[in-house]
């Protein structure tokens, strides 16, 4: 994460997701703060036209393109629990990889990371078996991709024992649970709004390694890149508040 004088993170988004409330526009504003983006792939949102347009915006200003693969839960924006089998979630994430990897090359991009969406996250952030069909499906499309991991998760393990690069990520907006998991949108403080709270606590994570969870305990963590949501208020607003704020704190704010 940092060598013996400077912190260094990448700072990421999910983008492609072309939902009513989640205008393109959003994607081309972030992309001059961000350094990677992980593109989704239809399944949760987005369509061909929205993966090609949001990876041209990518390559125009020199971010990283990965793709955010999700269970086939349009309605849900692949937030709904769903019970497949390892096979399918295999087959449905070389898919998704296949689907954004082919459209980046013919834009002249090559693919750089995955990162699942929603449920799928949630759930292979707690089992192995599960996570293991991700790695599978990774490894089949591109073996030289990373893979963006929650810390101290099976899928971070699952991809570790596999050989795959893995990247930890932590949330910028998003709450956190004593355990480590991210608090349930269903409940308060899922989502902090605060820009000022969520500057500070980034910063923290990176340059302290603590983020403090919602009954106010602190957790231990060590994050190689931060997720700022596209569908965050005011997501482009604060994605430049946190990349200057980073910066000015000494913070290298680079690709994984």
């Amino acid at each position: 994460m940092s060598d013996s004088h400077t912190f260094t993170v990448d700072l990421n988004a999910d983008v492609g997701e072309s939902l009513p409330d989640v205008p393109p526009s959003i994607d081309r504003e972030l992309m001059p703060w961000i350094t990677s983006a992980s593109v989704a792939a239809g399944f949760h949102g987005g369509n061909p036209s929205a993966i090609r347009e949001t990876i041209r915006a990518a390559r125009a200003h020199g971010v990283a393109v990965g793709v955010h693969p999700s269970f086939p839960d349009r309605e849900g924006f692949g937030r709904r629990t769903m019970n497949l089998s390892a096979t399918e979630v295999e087959d449905l994430v070389l898919y998704q990889i296949a689907a954004v990897a082919g459209i980046a090359a013919a834009e002249g991009v090559r693919m750089h990371h995955v990162k699942p969406h929603g449920a799928l996250y949630n759930m292979a952030a707690r089992d192995f078996a599960l996570a293991a069909a991700i790695v599978r499906g990774i490894i089949a499309a591109d073996r030289s991709l990373l893979l963006y991991a929650p810390p101290g998760s099976e899928l971070l393990l699952a991809g570790q024992e596999t050989g795959l690069r893995v990247v930890v990520e932590c949330f910028a907006d998003r709450g956190y649970e004593p355990d480590g998991s991210l608090t349930p949108r269903t409940k308060p403080d899922a989502v902090i709004s605060d820009a000022a709270t969520v500057v500070a606590r980034t910063v923290r994570m990176v340059k302290e390694r603590a983020v403090e969870a919602r009954d106010g305990s602190m957790l231990r963590v060590e994050p190689q890149t931060i997720c700022v949501h596209s569908d965050t208020p005011g997501a482009a607003r604060l994605a430049r508040q946190l990349r200057t704020s980073l910066e000015q704190a000494g913070i290298l704010v680079r690709q994984a």
